[in-house]
């Protein structure tokens, strides 16, 4: 199973993560709101204000995915997402991809106050 820490209070990050549960298979994922339950992140190590910064996934294994590599960790486990994933894979797109992304994220993370508190409380 799959367990993708996302931020519950962000409206963009909800309506998108609404969006993959609508779509994804229950047996599959486990979806975490890490902004509205903090006690979601217990069993990890990460504190709130680094998996509010960024979208954090965990494979079956355990094996942490951060950024644009959760993105396409998750893209590879819905039906019709998979040729992004692969496309999302490809080294110069990737890299532009994790680029933008970190800028975004950055920006976003500086904007939102819940998030703002959470990283003056690290």
């Amino acid at each position: 199973m799959i367990k993708v820490l996302y931020d519950g209070k962000c409206g963009l990050c909800n309506k998108e993560i609404n969006y993959y549960k609508k779509i994804a298979s229950n047996k599959n994922f486990k979806w975490l709101d890490i902004a509205n339950n903090p006690k979601n992140l217990k069993e990890f190590s990460i504190k709130q204000s680094e998996a509010l910064l960024y979208l954090h996934a965990f494979d079956s294994k355990n094996k942490k995915y951060v950024g644009v590599d959760a993105f396409i960790l998750i893209w590879k486990n819905l039906t019709y997402w998979k040729f992004l994933a692969f496309i999302a894979s490809l080294p110069i797109i990737k890299s532009l991809l994790s680029v933008i992304y970190k800028k975004f994220a950055y920006y976003r993370f500086n904007k939102l106050e819940h998030c703002i508190i959470s990283k003056n409380n690290a």
